[in-house]
Order: C-alpha cells, then structure tokens, then sequence
C-alpha cells in the first residue's frame, strides 16, 4: 500500500484543526472580553508609561505591545499574561520569540545558499580543471564494487567495469561481497572463472555489519594509489574510470566524485521526482560549490579516494552510518581537497516506492547527523580550512536538521499565536512562520532545480516541478522522525545504528542495461556546462 495517503491525510487534518482553531479563537475572543468580569478602577495618578493596578508596566514586558484593556489585566506581581486559551509568563514569550525568529533566520540563510548556488551554476564562471586528462601516466587502481545480497544488478556492473576504457595492467576489479545470503557470491565467481587475472573477489562472511566495515576489511587487502567505488546497482560508462582517477594526478586531492544520474528515471512519477532532486544536487549544488572552492561532498559512490590520503587519516570508521559524509570531513580537516566531475556520470537506480525512499533518506538523516555532531566543532575551530569551506561545511552539515526545526518552528508559531495577546504577532506572522519555508525556503530549491534543468537541457520536465512538494513534505517527516529516533532511542538507550540497505528492481538474469552513447539525453546540454 502506498505510504503517500498515510502521510498526507494526517497532515491534511492537522492543518484543518491549526487553521479551524485559529477562526473559532478570533471569532470568540471579543465575546470572551465581555463574559469576564471587570476589575474595579484603580485610583492611579496619569503616567506616561503604561500602568495598571498602579503599577508602571516594564520595559521588557510583552504588554507593552497591546493597549491594556479590562478583561487582559491582572495584578503586577503575578508576572503572566492574559492569553487567548490560557496565561504564560513574559519570560517564557520573550523565550519562544527568540527561538522562532532565530528558525525564521537559518530558513533565510539557506534559503540565500540556494539562491548563491544556483546563480552561480547560471551566470558564474565553471570550474572543470581536470576534464580534458586522456593522456598521462595512469596510477594503480582498485575498483570496489560494494554487494549486499545484489544477484539483480552484480552482472551489469562487473559487464560494464570490463568494458571500461583503462590500462588492464593498472586497474583491479574486487567485488566485496559483505555476507549475502543469495546467488551474489555464485555470480561473482563465475565473472572471475571468465575473465581470470581481472577481478579478484573479497567474500566476507563475517565481521561487523555494513558498508564501511566490508570496504574497512577490503581496504587492508589492497596496494594499489586509487580506491573507486561504486555501488553495486552502479553502471560506469566507458570512460569514466579516466575521468575519476585524473584529479588524482593533482597531489592535493584526496578524493574525487562524479554525477550521478538516475537510470530507471521513467518507471513512474516518484522516480522521475528524484531525478529532478538528483539534477539539482549534483548539477547546480556540487558543481556551484566546486567552482566557489568551497566543500564538495563524496557521495560514496561514483567515487574515489587516494589510498595515502586514506591511510592519513585512520582508514574508514566501520561505526559510521554515512562513510561518505564522515570521510569528506575527515579529509578536509587533514588538509586534503575533494573534486567534484560533473561530466563524469553514472546511472543508478533510485527507489520506485515511497517506503524505500523513506527508509533511504532516514539512513542518510541518521548517518549525517552523525557525522554533524563529530565534525561540526572540529571544523568551526580548525585553522587550516578556508572561511568560505568553513561556512559551507557547517551549512552542509546543518542541511538535516533543519527539518526537526522547521517542524518546531511550526509549533512555536501555533504557541505564540494561541498564547499571548501581542498586537505584532497577530495571525499573519503565524502563518509566515508555518509557510515560511514553503514560500521562501521551497521556492529556493525550486529553482535550484529549475536551474538544473535548463542546464541539463530538457526542459519538459520542468512541469513535474511543483509535485516536489508532496516529495518535500514525506521527506519533511521522515527526516524528523530519523532525527527523534536517533536521538532519544538509539543515543541514549545505546542502540546499534542499524545500516538499511536499499531494494533494488532489476530481475536477476536481465539482460546487460545498453547505456547511452555519451550522455543520457537529456544531460547532453549539461555535460558541457
């Protein structure tokens, strides 16, 4: 059953009650006023400043926003206020102010990275410095293919690995088949029975659950100067592993990433809404930080790691959730540079149903949260890392908490609103607080992805852009949800972080995925730019 309507129609009938509760209080308010009994007028000598009871109202009190009538007054030293539903201390709405303005800032923050980013992919100048590398001397290479239970998709990597356009004698296939329990280890040996002296496969039947852990084992085995990896659903194009390994040949990059580009895009509408999400993460947000020289972030895949760099900086952590977020911090901080390719593409599937998407963005929410509260002090103090690397990373490691905030920015306004009687924060500001993001923060990405695919050249997809919000509002909640889990289950009952590994929707035995010659067609424009 799709999780679609299990999301919407709760958050329907909740917006029905926020927005059924607000008229019910407005339209009662004036006849409350009358129903409460009148104090008796103080004898109190004329003041400029606002008094009653004969006392002189402070400078800090939220009365002084409103006039003072009858029905709100209440003696001097109780310290509270009259409200629509109930009485709250000045403090506590001075508290929750503060609080809503300061969501209301980081909304307006990230709402100008998107902007930057995506003027910059549209008008800035575009740094490819390592694309046009065919001719060099070619380091060693290793190429992980990462396997968990991948019988449906392992043949099609390993094909087009073999077909790839690099010295035989300097690259290595090994697949690391981390403990499956179906026909992914029978697949792998008959590739290497077929193609003896080319791929040399790490079986792992045991050890620590997880990515990092099976690439931390695989590690250990290899000597080579390049790690790739890929993921095993990957499929590289010809000359791909050429591209990857070029800015290797630059000493002071330790990692490198590609693009990655959904494969399965036309199987129905979530997918099709994750590649317009994919085209305005790599295409505009990558390559904008790659040309501002500021933090492009592994992604994990269609990806590579300089052994020495590796080996700098402890090796993978196999208790990372998201090896990739956890390593991109680890290496900026050691000194290392990462490169984003936005030529270099790669086609992965994405998922077809919305549990698996749920699922997937809550490991990615966990994993990154994570690595936020390892590196995030580290690096705001780090002395050798830029200022601009340094603003960047800290946004780029913020950008999953700010859903539990946005949700509790939301609460925040419903409280002021229902709990105090201030003249400025009538219903109007309420309501900016609750659609902010949507008519701020949104329409930023918005056209981020606009941006994307008027580079990308196709533009007809554009008209599936406003159904993004069904997309933003699922993943709205699940990041939420992640973020709670992690934190008051997992932290503080010492739960193992549990690694989920995606489905695929290949049919074993399918035949070999024919990909297209050069770019997919509608990243043909964008290959170049």
């Amino acid at each position: 059953m799709s999780i679609l309507p299990k999301i919407i129609r709760p958050v329907g009938r909740l917006a029905a009650c926020l927005m059924g509760g607000w008229l019910l209080c407005a339209a009662t308010a004036p006849h409350a006023a009358d129903a409460m009994p009148s104090p008796p007028s103080p004898a109190v000598a004329p003041a400029e400043a606002p008094t009653y009871y004969g006392a002189e109202v402070p400078p800090t009190s939220v009365l002084r926003f409103k006039p003072i009538q009858a029905w709100q007054a209440l003696p001097p030293d109780t310290g509270f206020v009259r409200s629509r539903l109930s009485m709250i201390s000045n403090e506590t709405a001075v508290i929750a102010q503060m609080l809503l303005f300061a969501v209301l800032g980081l909304i307006v923050i990230y709402t100008v990275r998107h902007y930057y980013f995506a003027f910059n992919r549209l008008f800035g100048r575009q740094r490819h410095p390592y694309v046009d590398i065919d001719t060099a001397v070619w380091p060693t290479v290793t190429v992980f293919i990462a396997a968990h239970n991948e019988e449906a998709v392992i043949a099609n990597s390993l094909e087009a690995l073999l077909d790839v356009d690099y010295p035989p004698e300097r690259i290595r296939l090994m697949p690391v088949n981390d403990r499956s329990t179906d026909r992914t280890k029978e697949i792998i040996d008959s590739y290497v029975a077929r193609f003896p002296g080319r791929i040399t496969p790490f079986h792992r039947t045991g050890g620590k659950p997880g990515k990092s852990a099976a690439l931390k084992d695989a590690t250990e085995l290899v000597d080579s100067d390049i790690i790739i990896i890929f993921d095993a659903d990957y499929v590289p194009g010809k000359g791909l592993i050429k591209q990857l390994v070029a800015p290797f040949l630059d000493p002071e990059n330790g990692a490198v990433m590609g693009r990655v580009v959904p494969l399965n895009t036309g199987s129905n509408l979530l997918t099709r809404l994750l590649d317009l999400e994919r085209s305005g993460g790599y295409q505009v947000d990558q390559q904008a930080r790659m040309n501002l020289r500021m933090v492009p972030q592994y992604g994990g895949t269609v990806g590579g790691v300089r052994r020495a760099a590796l080996e700098s900086i402890g090796g993978w952590r196999d208790d990372a959730l998201a090896e990739d977020t956890d390593l991109t911090y680890r290496l900026l901080l050691a000194g290392w540079k990462t490169v984003y390719q936005n030529r270099s593409e790669c086609y992965e599937e994405v998922p077809e149903s919305w549990p698996v998407r749920v699922r997937q963005i809550m490991r990615w929410a966990k994993g990154h949260n994570q690595a936020a509260l390892r590196y995030a002090g580290r690096l705001l103090f780090c002395r050798g890392v830029s200022f601009a690397e340094r603003v960047d990373g800290l946004l780029l490691l913020g950008v999953y908490a700010m859903s539990p905030l946005l949700l509790f920015g939301w609460i925040l306004a419903i409280f002021l609103f229902y709990c105090t009687t201030n003249q400025w924060l009538s219903g109007a500001l309420a309501m900016f607080a609750l659609m902010g993001y949507g008519a701020l923060g949104n329409f930023a990405a918005y056209f981020e992805i606009s941006a994307a695919v008027h580079l990308d050249g196709n533009r007809n997809r554009i008209r599936l852009l406003p159904l993004n919000l069904f997309g933003f509002l699922i993943s709205l909640l699940a990041i939420a949800r992640a973020t709670w889990n992690q934190f008051f289950f997992d932290w503080l009952l010492r739960r193992n972080l549990v690694w989920d590994k995606t489905v695929r929707y290949r049919q074993p035995g399918a035949p070999h995925v024919a990909l297209p010659s050069g770019s997919t067609p509608h990243h043909q424009i964008g290959a170049l730019r």
